[in-house]
């Protein structure tokens, strides 16, 4: 059943798209920056309409174009959540997440779909997302989060990716979450062990017993940071350990002539299959092999996407049988100082704060952890301090992050 429509911002080369398109959604428009990316797009589906730029520029698409759009998706930029990064979240010129959020009062999607890294999850970023299910309420959506595994889903890698789900009140009591499936994902050797031999490798056998686990992450880098690469020195320790050289990619498998003992490296094929990605789906990758690396690596995989799209589509189409909504799930803020501060005109001391905290679940708040938080919400909000007679006193301001022009 393809009666339901997406726009899909950020959409990279494909995997959340193929995702959703099996999950029976058709897609409107996808909007992608990459000239890589949308040439994939374009080439493996030339039906689609594919608007290449900046997705925050209204001269590459408009949005109200769309309104009323069952389901808007993406998966914007992951580097100001990311653990490896600087985490600066809404300073971080490149969040895009609060604008995609803000982008459902503009367009009224019956639901948002948007997936990140699990940077996101942590108490670092407890207010952001804090702040984004309250917006979400204030629209009209009951929204929640969930920190999905790829490896739950039959993907063979270990890939968690934190989901914000959002539907519209009327449609949120038939949505439910996607479940794990039943059985483990084959190991890396039993998903690779016919594209590795493929040239007549002696050692395939070998290899693909010994590559008996999961893959770790794959990351598609970015375009700063030189060539294919299979990611940081702690992932290379883990595809070591699966008996894969991660220094970089092969353009072809190991041959006949080749070492039965050694390592070998994996070529684009094979991530995109580490990936989720099906042979029989036919997705080809346009560009040399960087290019196509980096657009494979930096995919949401394409099991999971259908997986959520699914549950998405059965709330949408109200299959099955209702649930009464629970009010508190999102109402409920983790972190007991936004708690305090938000929506308070008067300026707070340290000491006032953690008065007002006491009481609150999780551990009685402490001076200095106090300050800790108020310097973790000052990268995402404005904090006005002023001078006290014994100490400083502190006001939230206004979210930092980009919104754009609504």
């Amino acid at each position: 059943m393809t009666d339901l429509e997406v726009v899909e911002i950020c959409a990279g080369a494909g995997g959340q798209a193929l995702g959703l398109e099996r999950a029976g959604f058709e897609h409107a428009l996808a909007v992608e920056l990459d000239g890589f990316a949308c040439a994939t797009l374009r080439a493996n589906r030339p039906a689609w309409k594919v608007a290449q730029g900046d997705v925050a520029d209204r001269a590459v698409w408009e949005p109200e174009a769309y309104a009323g759009v069952d389901l808007l998706a993406g998966g914007v930029p992951c580097p100001p959540f990311t653990v490896a990064g600087r985490q600066l979240g809404a300073t971080d010129e490149r969040d895009l997440f609060a604008w995609a959020v803000e982008l459902c009062g503009q367009i009224r999607p019956r639901a948002l779909l948007l997936e990140n890294v699990r940077g996101l999850s942590l108490t670092r970023f407890a207010a952001y997302r804090q702040h984004v299910l309250d917006r979400l309420r204030e629209l009209g959506y009951v929204p929640g989060w969930q920190l999905l595994h790829a490896a739950d889903f039959g993907v063979p890698q270990l890939r968690p990716r934190f989901v914000l789900v959002a539907v519209q009140a009327e449609d949120a009591p038939w949505f439910r979450w996607p479940v794990a499936a039943q059985t483990p994902p084959r190991t890396v050797g039993e998903t690779l062990r016919d594209l590795m031999g493929a040239r007549g490798w002696p050692g395939t056998d070998r290899w693909a017993r010994r590559a008996g686990g999961i893959a770790p992450t794959i990351v598609g880098g970015s375009k700063k940071h030189g060539g294919a690469d299979l990611g940081p020195t702690r992932a290379k320790r883990a595809w070591a350990e699966l008996g894969v050289d991660a220094l970089g990619l092969a353009d072809q498998p190991p041959g006949p002539d080749d070492d039965p003992g050694l390592a070998p490296k994996l070529t684009c094929e094979m991530v995109a299959r580490l990936q989720g990605w099906q042979d029989d789906w036919g997705w080809e990758f346009s560009g040399r092999k960087t290019a196509r690396y980096r657009q494979v690596g930096n995919a949401f995989p394409p099991p999971v996407a259908e997986a959520v799209g699914r549950s998405i589509a059965r709330a949408l189409r109200h299959e099955g049988e209702p649930l009464p909504l629970d009010a508190e799930a999102s109402a409920h803020v983790h972190d007991p100082v936004f708690a305090v501060l938000r929506g308070r005109d008067a300026f707070m001391t340290v000491s006032e704060i953690v008065t007002a905290a006491h009481g609150r679940p999780g551990p009685r708040l402490s001076g200095p952890a106090v300050l800790r938080r108020l310097a973790d919400l000052g990268r995402d909000f404005h904090v006005e301090v002023a001078a006290g007679p014994e100490e400083p006193a502190y006001r939230l301001g206004e979210f930092k992050a980009f919104l754009g022009q609504v």
